[in-house]
């Protein structure tokens, strides 16, 4: 349908190119810091890097520069590493910023377009309506019903109400839409709007850490506090034995080295960046990180019906009118007096600029089925906004010669609240709505009012309407909207239905697509007076909740809440703005949603499609499956590098210091890369939507779990400290026990990062999982130490001798069998699992 621009042709292309080279664009530029010195400066700040270049200033120090010289290359290799993954989750979070840019509506060349707001040029006619973000500083030239939420700027939360006639003619960048339309000339872009005179306090506003970061960032911590505390003591013990300070202290610095697990901040940062890139080519917008680590929780998803069940298309299918107590169909059928007067007063309660699906329905209709077009020909002369509960909404209209329409639409209750109708005539209307909503309609009344004089009421239900009759809407459910439900189901995730609509309506769209719980709702003036308690047993007992407010909206999400439920809700109008800022992830619709509804969320869905939900539960859960695989294969892999150093030394054994800085490092730039690569590549298993939802009180780092990684690790010490004592015993010098020690971990690092790719499934299984990281990061592994054993230079420096096939074979077949017992645990898990 052609949108009504009031005779505005707007900006040429030329305007526009001249508007833009002289005011420059409409974008917020503020003092950047500089994101490689910032990531520099805290890579320096890193406890490892301190150790690291400590170590290598002590070998220079005793002219060991061989040494010390690898060791600062390492301090470069690991920064680079560093300065990669943090440049690659940056990037990540750049395009979702450019992404999630709001659009917004101009009228240029006689027509109305649709643009990003960075392409705003001063002297362009904004178009701005309900619910839509303000793009930039402008002056209202033309409005119907339109008020302004302005407490990003002036913190009252209450809308301002604006027309062109009135001191308040001024909308501003960065407020929203509360009601209504209106059509503004800009005046202001960018840092010279309001907000971005005023935008340098937005540089000092930090982000909160999540809880799950502050989880591993207290844990990271303990590590370091237990690094500083065996630094000490192994460095006592050292000196105590061997009076030699430096040499003590290298042999102390290598032991704190392997201590400190710096790949999980690096790990969870990557994953979590990466897991929202990814969201975004699924069509997703991640709005708030901590949303990525809760997907995995949710275990009930409000959702309501319009544009999210249903496709939001909506149609004029029949027309009931109350003088001949008829439905017709309007498809095909020749309007009577009764029906056209019903479609035309429907068309004049609608909004005069429509955006509405049902207002453009509406006029479409109106349109098609008149033989004349008199919208031109009336103007509004007042008017009331949607209101009221039941709600409704009446415009007034006159023309030069005086005639006058008045004309109302809204909820059958509210109009026949307003109309006076006999017994009869009510049975009729009732008979007629519960005919229309049984079929899955969407039902609205239309009413006709009176009045002389300019001096309005104050409300429009103090008008005498006259009840004409009924609009029944069609709007289908979504074709795969079905198998969406079934999927959620199957992982456990409960589904309610909110809606503004009716009881009956719903409840037929409900059966249609086998919602599970379409026999029982409640509505919103039933639910309001129920206590806490009460309101907790409705929301566990009812799935469909009808004629739902705001402020109904928002209780129920609370109550689910304090059920200790993780909510996930989906909204697209002003008025889920509370309770999409309430759920645990709002999720707002991309397409129709309205930019307050997208504020409010934490997720956005671009093409308003219930089954990408699906897709970032599973990938929540896979985010932090993969997340949690990689922080218990930096603990396992931690602890025998850890005790393979301590255990020689507190032991007293021939050979005790098996490993120096140079080998730990090398070992630390194996896993860093195995865990944040291989690990966050890994594909979602395929029972992830098969589980329950993973309770939001269970801590990252549990007992069980950790338990279990430190049992491997011990394992794994077991086959490294074996290995050592078979050279020993074998006869054996340092540089052959060294060796196998070295290759002994070599093995079991390959092995675990095989076996730990699930916690379920059999290494048969997961080997079949598609990663082509995997057999390309472990043939790195293998050909660098190979070359590190029997290339001569290399083996010199590092303190390898070649091995013979035997002492090889031995070493790496105690490193796999130190790891492969595992697989006995998770076939145990699988049987149980079956016969539950």
């Amino acid at each position: 349908m052609e949108i009504n621009t009031f005779g505005l042709s707007g900006l040429s292309d030329i305007q526009v190119k001249a508007s833009r080279e002289k005011y420059g664009t409409n974008v917020l530029s503020y003092k950047k810091q500089n994101a490689f010195l910032d990531a520099l400066k805290k890579i320096i700040k890193e406890p490892m890097v301190i150790l690291l270049l400590a170590a290598a200033l002590i070998y220079f120090l005793t002219e060991k520069t061989g040494d010390g010289i690898f060791l600062s290359l390492a301090v470069i290799i690991v920064a680079t590493i560093s300065l990669y993954q943090d440049s690659r989750s940056r990037n990540a979070l750049e395009k979702l910023q450019d992404f999630s840019q709001p659009k917004c509506s101009v009228i240029r060349n006689g027509m109305v377009m649709d643009i990003n707001s960075g392409d705003l040029v001063i002297g362009d006619y904004l178009m701005v309506e309900e619910g839509k973000s303000i793009t930039a500083d402008a002056v209202i030239v033309h409005s119907n019903d339109f008020s302004v939420n302005e407490s990003v700027l002036t913190g009252e939360s209450l809308a301002v109400y604006k027309d062109s006639s009135s001191d308040e003619n001024l909308i501003f960048h960065g407020t929203t839409v509360a009601s209504g339309l209106a059509i503004a000339t800009v005046q202001a872009v960018g840092n010279e709007t309001r907000l971005g005179r005023i935008g340098k306090s937005l540089e000092s506003i930090k982000e909160e850490k999540t809880p799950l970061e502050l989880q591993i960032n207290n844990f990271v911590k303990k590590m370091v506090m237990v690094g500083g505390m065996v630094f000490l003591a192994v460095w006592l013990i050292n000196y105590l034995r061997f009076p030699h300070i430096l040499d003590s202290l290298i042999k102390a610095l290598t032991l704190a080295m392997s201590i400190l697990p710096e790949e999980i901040p690096v790990a969870f940062t990557t994953f979590m960046a990466l897991g929202a890139w990814r969201m975004m080519n699924m069509g997703i917008i991640v709005k708030q990180m901590k949303t990525v680590e809760t997907l995995g929780s949710a275990s009930v998803i409000c959702t309501d019906k319009t544009g999210t069940l249903t496709e939001n298309r909506m149609s004029l299918t029949k027309i009931y009118a109350l003088q001949t107590n008829e439905i017709c169909d309007v498809e095909g059928h020749v309007f009577d007096s009764a029906t056209q007067e019903i479609l035309t007063l429907g068309m004049w309660a609608s909004e005069p600029i429509p955006f509405d699906p049902m207002d453009v329905a509406l006029h479409d209709a109106y349109l098609k089925n008149s033989s004349e077009d008199e919208r031109h020909a009336f103007h509004m002369i007042h008017e009331y906004p949607l209101g009221g509960k039941p709600p409704m909404m009446t415009h007034l209209f006159e023309n030069s010669h005086g005639q006058r329409i008045i004309s109302a639409k809204g909820a059958p209750e509210a109009l026949m609240m307003v109309s006076h109708l006999s017994e009869f005539q009510k049975q009729n209307i009732n008979e007629a709505i519960f005919s229309l909503a049984k079929e899955g309609y969407r039902v609205l009344a239309v009413g006709q009012a009176s009045f002389e004089g300019d001096n309005f009421p104050k409300n429009q239900q103090e008008y005498e309407f006259s009840f004409k009759g009924l609009l029944a809407f069609y709007d289908p459910p979504k074709k795969n909207i079905s198998a969406v439900l079934d999927a959620f189901y199957a992982a456990g995730i409960a589904v309610k239905i909110i809606t503004g609509d009716n009881a009956q309506t719903t409840g037929a769209i409900a059966r249609q697509i086998g919602f599970r719980g379409a026999e029982d709702c409640i509505g919103g003036d039933e639910l309001m007076p129920l206590s806490l308690t009460q309101l907790g047993k409705k929301v566990k007992s009812v799935n469909i909740f009808t004629r739902m407010f705001p402020e109904a909206k928002l209780k129920i999400i609370n109550a689910i809440k304090a059920n200790k439920e993780i909510v996930a809700m989906t909204g697209d109008g002003v008025n889920d703005g509370p309770a999409l800022k309430a759920a645990h992830i709002g999720i707002a619709m991309g397409r129709k949603g309205t930019e307050i509804a997208k504020q409010a969320a934490s997720l956005i869905l671009l093409e308003d499609d219930l089954s990408k939900m699906v897709d970032a539960v599973a990938m929540g859960r896979r985010i932090y499956t993969n997340l949690k695989k990689a922080i218990q294969y930096i603990i396992s892999i931690h602890i025998p590098i850890v005790l393979t150093v301590f255990i020689p030394l507190a032991m007293g054994w021939i050979y005790p210091n098996i490993f120096s800085p140079v080998h730990i490092i090398f070992l630390e730039l194996i896993m860093g890369p195995t865990c944040s690569i291989i690990y966050e590549n890994e594909p979602t298993e395929k029972n992830t939507m098969l589980q329950k939802p993973r309770p939001m009180t269970s801590t990252f780092f549990n007992w069980k779990e950790l338990s279990m990684s430190i049992i491997q690790g011990l394992v794994i010490t077991a086959g490294t400290l074996a290995a050592y004592q078979y050279a020993i015993n074998d006869g054996a010098d340092e540089l052959i026990t060294r060796t196998m020690v070295f290759s002994c971990l070599i093995s079991a690092n390959i092995s675990l990062t095989m076996v730990n790719r699930s916690f379920f499934y059999s290494l048969f299984t997961t080997i079949r999982y598609k990663n082509n990281l995997v057999p390309i990061m472990i043939g790195i592994t293998v050909v660098i130490s190979g070359a590190l054993i029997y290339l001569p230079p290399l083996a010199s420096f590092f303190g390898f001798r070649s091995l013979n096939l035997s002492r090889l074979l031995i070493s790496i077949v105690l490193g796999f069998v130190s790891v492969v017992w595992f697989e006995l645990v998770k076939w145990r898990n699988r049987t149980y699992q079956q016969l539950k």
